[in-house]
C-alpha cells in the first residue's frame, strides 16, 4: 500500500469511526435526550472529574465525542497538516477527553489562540493545528471563567481561551526538551504548569476553582461489548486489512515490541498501518482488563483513558512498556492505602501510561517504580492546578520524567544525562515512511554499544531511532 494513501485513510477512517460514535450515542439513548443531554454538557463547568456519562447519558456523551472528533480531524486535514502517528494520537485524545470535559463549545476559542499566534509568527497554522488540539487540556478553564466563576461572562471565557492558544505553543515547545521524551504527555505537564500560574491568581481576585467528582456506575456491561468489539476489529484490521500479508503485519508488531516508546516514536511511519492497528487493539484490551482487574468501572473517563492508550499506541505505547506502570499505580494504591478502584486511581492506572518510555527504556523495574510515585503525585498534582487541567496525568508524569531521568542515567546507567534539542513541531511536520532495517530497536541492544560509538540524532526521516541519541553522549 502506498504510503501517502495510507496516511489519508486516516481523515476517511477518523470520519466513519466519528459517525458510528454518533450513530451508537442514537441507538443508546433517545432525540429528546441526547439534544437535552448535548446542553448540560455545552453548559457545565468542566472541572476534573466531569464524567459527561454521569451528567448527560452514554448517548450524548458519545454523540459529543463523535462530533469533536470530526472537528479535531477536519482541522488537521484542511489546515494542510500531514498526516502521521501523531494524527492517531490526537484523535484518540479528543475522542477520548469529549467524554468528559472538552466539547463541541469550549475547544473553540484555544484554538482560535493557536491560530492567532501562528499568524502572529507569520508561519502557517498546520505547523501549530495539533498543538491547537492537544491544548484543548485547558477547555475547562474555557467553561469555568464563562459559567462557574464569581467574574463569569462569555467573552472572558473566549478571551482565557485565546490566551490559552496564544501562550501553549511557545511553552509546550520548551517543556518537551526538558522531559527528554520519557513523559509522552508533553502538553500535560505545560498546561499544569500555566494552570498552577492562573489558580493562585484567581484566588487573589476572590475565586478559587475546586475539583469535582461525577462519576458514572454500571455501564460495564454496554461499554464492554462496545470496546471488545472496537478493539478486536482493529486487531482483525491490521491482520486482514492492510493488503500486507498477515505473518509479516505479525513480524511487525513483533519488532515494534521492542522499541522503547521513547518520544518521538512514531509507529505509523516506522512499522506501518498493519502492527499500529494491532498495537490499539491490544492496548485497548489491556486498558479494559485493568479497570475490571481493580474493580473499576468503564464510564466516560475510564472509556476516555482507554481511547487515549489506544491513541497513543501509534506514538509510543505497547504492551511490554505499559503493563510495568500499570502494576506500579496498583501496588501503590495498595501500598498508600486505598484501593485501586478509587476514581482518581482508576484514572491513573490508565493515564499513567505516559511514562511507559521509562519502563522501555530503563526497564520494568523502573517503569513499575514510575507507576509506583505517579499513583502518589497524581492525587496531589490536581489540588495546585483545581481541576482545570484535564492531562494532569501528564503534568504529574512530567515531573516524574524530569526526576527520574537523570537520576537513573547518573546513578545507575554512570551516564551523564543530556536534554534533548529537537524541536517539538518537528514532531506534526513529517509523513515518509521511516527505513528501521539497520535500527538497534531493543533496549538491550542498545547498551551493548560501545560508548565511543556515534551516532545521527533522530531527525523525523531518517537515522536512530529516538531512544538513541544519548548513547552518542556517554562519558
Amino acid at each position: 500500500m502506498h504510503s501517502e494513501s495510507r496516511y489519508e485513510q486516516i481523515f476517511s477512517s477518523t470520519i466513519v469511526f466519528s459517525i458510528a460514535l454518533i450513530i451508537l450515542g442514537f441507538i443508546m439513548d433517545t432525540p429528546a435526550n441526547i439534544l437535552s443531554g448535548l446542553y448540560r454538557i455545552v453548559t457545565m463547568q468542566d472541572l476534573l472529574i466531569t464524567d459527561y456519562v454521569y451528567i448527560a447519558g452514554a448517548g450524548a456523551a458519545l454523540v459529543n465525542a463523535g462530533i469533536v472528533t470530526m472537528i479535531s480531524v477536519c482541522i488537521i486535514k484542511f489546515s494542510g497538516d500531514p498526516f502521521n502517528g501523531f494524527t492517531i494520537v490526537e484523535m484518540g485524545l479528543m475522542a477520548g477527553f469529549s467524554l468528559f470535559g472538552k466539547n463541541c463549545l469550549n475547544i473553540w476559542p484555544i484554538i482560535l489562540g493557536t491560530w492567532l499566534y501562528a499568524k502572529y509568527q507569520r508561519e502557517p497554522f498546520s505547523k501549530y493545528a495539533s498543538v491547537a488540539l492537544l491544548a484543548t487540556a485547558l477547555s475547562p478553564m474555557v467553561s469555568y471563567m464563562a459559567l462557574g466563576s464569581i467574574h463569569a461572562s462569555l467573552p472572558l471565557g473566549l478571551l482565557t481561551g485565546i490566551l490559552i492558544g496564544f501562550i501553549l505553543p511557545s511553552l509546550s515547545a520548551y517543556t518537551y526538551k526538558i522531559q527528554n521524551g520519557m513523559n509522552l504527555y508533553n502538553m500535560g505537564f505545560a498546561c499544569g504548569l500555566f494552570a498552577m500560574m492562573v489558580v493562585p491568581i484567581l484566588t487573589a481576585f476572590g475565586d478559587k476553582p475546586d475539583s469535582v467528582l461525577y462519576w458514572a456506575t454500571h455501564y460495564n456491561d454496554v461499554f464492554i461489548i462496545v470496546m471488545g468489539v472496537l478493539c478486536t476489529s482493529m486487531i482483525l484490521m491490521g491482520f486482514y486489512g492492510t493488503g500486507v500479508p498477515p505473518w509479516a503485519v505479525w513480524a511487525g508488531y513483533r519488532r515494534l515490541l521492542t522499541t522503547t516508546g521513547r518520544a518521538p516514536s512514531d509507529y505509523l511511519r516506522m512499522f506501518g498501518a498493519g502492527p499500529v492497528l494491532i498495537n490499539i487493539g491490544v492496548n485497548g484490551i489491556l486498558g479494559i482488563i485493568y479497570i475490571l482487574a481493580v474493580g473499576g468501572e468503564l464510564n466516560g473517563p475510564t472509556v476516555g483513558g482507554i481511547f487515549t492508550i489506544m491513541g497513543f499506541s501509534a506514538f509510543g505505547k505497547h504492551a511490554f512498556n505499559i503493563i510495568p506502570v500499570m502494576i506500579g499505580v496498583a501496588l501503590g494504591a495498595y501500598g498508600m492505602h486505598y484501593t485501586p478502584d478509587y476514581p482518581a486511581l482508576q484514572l491513573a492506572g490508565l493515564f499513567g501510561t505516559t511514562l511507559a518510555p521509562i519502563a522501555g527504556h530503563f526497564g520494568w523495574l523502573p517503569g513499575i517504580l514510575a507507576g509506583f510515585i505517579h499513583s502518589a503525585l497524581v492525587l496531589q498534582t490536581g489540588g495546585p492546578v483545581a481541576g482545570l487541567n484535564l492531562y494532569n496525568n501528564g503534568f504529574s508524569g512530567g515531573l516524574i520524567a524530569i526526576v527520574l531521568y537523570p537520576t537513573i542515567t547518573a546513578i545507575w546507567k554512570r551516564r551523564r544525562p543530556v536534554l534533548r534539542d529537537e524541536d517539538y513541531y518537528d514532531l506534526f511536520e513529517e509523513n515518509d515512511p521511516i527505513d528501521i532495517s539497520s535500527w538497534r530497536t531493543h533496549r538491550k541492544e542498545s547498551t551493548r554499544r560501545s560508548s565511543h560509538e556515534m551516532h545521527p540524532v533522530y531527525s523525523g526521516d531518517a537515522g536512530m531511532p529516538p531512544d538513541e541519541p544519548e548513547e552518542s553522549e556517554q562519558t
